[in-house]
C-alpha cells in the first residue's frame, strides 16, 4: 500500500512536469516560450511542482484513510491542505501563481485514487462526485450577496456569465478528462509531445476554460476556441505540417491578445495523471 501511495504522488508530480514540457502550447508556459506570462518560465514551474509534493502526499494519505460515508468531509480536509499548499507554492515562486488550479484539481484526483486503493469497485468519477457533492451550492449560492472584492475569479465568472468553470468540471467527476482527454491520448499517434498537444487541444475545445474567459472578458471566446480546435484537427493536428503551422499561428494570436488556456492545462495535468495511473502512458 505504501508503494501505491508513493506511485500516486510520483505520477501526480510527473503530470505537472509533463504538462509544462509540452510545446508549443497556445498561451501557456513551455520550454520554448512563456507566452503571455512574462513573470514565468519552465524552471519556475518545475520548482513549483516539486514544492507541492508534500501536499500531494497529504492528499493521498487523506484519501486512503477516508471513510466512505464522509466524502464531503474529505474534500473539506483537502481544501485546508490546499490553502497551505498555495502559500508554499507562492513562497517558492516569489508570489507567482503557477499551479493554483492544479492544487485544486490534482489534489482531488490524487485523493480519489488513493481512496480507491481499498475500494476499487467505487469508481473514480463517483468518488469525486461524492467528495464535491456540496461544492457548487457552497461556493455559488451566496455570490450575489458578497461584495465584489471578496469574490474569487471563478465566482465572478459565475455571477457574470453563469459559468461554473473548474468547480463544475470537478463536481461532475471530470467528464472532459474521461470523455475527451483520455480517449484522445489513447488514440493519438506520434511522439509523446505530439500526443499531448493533441490531447490539450481536444480538452480546450470541450471545456469551460475559465482562465481563457477571464483573459478575454467575454464568454464568446469559448465558441472561438472551439472553432480553432476544429480547424486544427481538420488540418491533421500535430501529425501534419499544416496542423503544426496552424498551431504556430494560433500561438502567436494568443500572445498578441494575451490569452491563456490555463484551465485546459489543469485538465491536461489530470488527464496525464490518470493516464499514468491507468498505464496509458
Amino acid at each position: 500500500m505504501k508503494d501505491q501511495i508513493t506511485q500516486i504522488v510520483t505520477d501526480a508530480v510527473k503530470a505537472m512536469l509533463y504538462e509544462v514540457s509540452v510545446n508549443p502550447k497556445p498561451g501557456l508556459v513551455d520550454p520554448l516560450s512563456a507566452g503571455p506570462h512574462a513573470d514565468m518560465d519552465v524552471f519556475l514551474f518545475i520548482d513549483s511542482a516539486e514544492s507541492l509534493r508534500p501536499y500531494l502526499q497529504q492528499c493521498a494519505q487523506a484519501g486512503l484513510t477516508a471513510q466512505s460515508t464522509a466524502l464531503p468531509q474529505l474534500f473539506k480536509q483537502l481544501r485546508s491542505y490546499g490553502i497551505q499548499a498555495e502559500q508554499t507554492m507562492l513562497r517558492q515562486t516569489r508570489g507567482v501563481n503557477t499551479h493554483k488550479g492544479a492544487i485544486f484539481s490534482l489534489g482531488i484526483a490524487v485523493a480519489a485514487r488513493a481512496y480507491l486503493i481499498d475500494r476499487p469497485q467505487s469508481g473514480f468519477s463517483k468518488v469525486v462526485q461524492g467528495m464535491l457533492a456540496d461544492l457548487l451550492t457552497t461556493d455559488f449560492s451566496q455570490v450575489a450577496s458578497l461584495p465584489p472584492e471578496q469574490l474569487t475569479a471563478g465566482q465572478r465568472e459565475f455571477q457574470q456569465y453563469h459559468l461554473t468553470g473548474a468547480r463544475g468540471e470537478a463536481a461532475a467527476g471530470f467528464p472532459t478528462v474521461f470523455n475527451w482527454g483520455l480517449p484522445m491520448l489513447r488514440q493519438a499517434t506520434g511522439t509523446l509531445n505530439e500526443r499531448l498537444l493533441d490531447t490539450l487541444m481536444i480538452i480546450a475545445g470541450h471545456s469551460q476554460d475559465s482562465n481563457l474567459v477571464h483573459r478575454a472578458q467575454d464568454p464568446q471566446i469559448l465558441t472561438w476556441i472551439q472553432n480553432q480546435v476544429q480547424q486544427y484537427f481538420v488540418l491533421g493536428g500535430s501529425q501534419t505540417a499544416q496542423g503544426k503551422q496552424f498551431l504556430q499561428k494560433l500561438n502567436a494570436e494568443f500572445d498578441r491578445r494575451q490569452l491563456s488556456l490555463g484551465g485546459s492545462a489543469d485538465l491536461l495535468i489530470v488527464t496525464i495523471f490518470m493516464a499514468l495511473q491507468m498505464g496509458i502512458l
